[in-house]
């Protein structure tokens, strides 16, 4: 199973019909997705999950019940989870990342990926829409900062993309091959329900 995780509107649907031709449904409309849809893809379960935070139209309740069925899917299929390709706007994270920071909270961006991490999924962040930066080695350099990932390690986890014009997307498909099978031991999900999994996505604000 691959899993396709990321805020509202950053183009996750767009990137899964970019690799494996298969329309899901999308839309400008933050909120479309709202239950995880799986397709099939070289013998492999591809699965958009809807996303995360701030959905605008949509009542707190509903936004909190969508994010809360997100961490469940992930810790319930924890073991099956090959790789998680978590998709940010490159545009917009460093600015959202930034006022999390300030309100004194740990962006949920970066929160999202480490509990990734802690379950033991390989991760590769898609900076996607870059086409809209000016200087992307800034932006991708800020991310790898605030996501806590080692200079060293920055082409093997960040990769910028276009989903909407097709940039950049056989690298991607490139390192995902390389991802798959660099699994280790995840901790029971009950432990991690403890620290990460309980605190994770507590605030659906922007």
């Amino acid at each position: 199973m691959i899993i396709f995780a990321g805020r509202s509107n950053v183009g996750k649907s767009t990137l899964v019909f970019r690799l494996t031709g298969k329309w899901v449904r999308h839309g400008k409309r933050p909120g479309v997705t709202r239950k995880p849809i799986e397709i099939n893809w070289r013998g492999k379960t591809i699965v958009d999950l809807p996303g995360f935070g701030f959905m605008s139209g949509l009542p707190k309740k509903v936004q909190e019940r969508v994010k809360d069925e997100i961490v469940r899917f992930i810790e319930e299929n924890a073991d099956e989870i090959e790789l998680a390709v978590l998709v940010v706007d490159g545009k917009a994270a460093p600015e959202i990342i930034e006022r999390w920071e300030k309100r004194g909270e740990i962006p949920i961006d970066v929160e999202f990926y480490q509990f990734l991490r802690e379950l033991g999924i390989p991760t590769i962040v898609a900076v996607n829409k870059v086409d809209r930066l000016k200087n992307l080695g800034r932006t991708i350099n800020f991310l790898a900062e605030k996501f806590g990932v080692p200079y060293s390690e920055i082409d093997e986890t960040f990769v910028p993309i276009s989903a909407k014009f097709g940039k950049n997307i056989d690298k991607l498909k490139v390192l995902m091959e390389k991802k798959m099978g660099e699994k280790k031991p995840s901790r029971k999900s009950e432990d991690l329900k403890d620290d990460v999994g309980d605190g994770l996505l507590d605030s659906v604000e922007g």
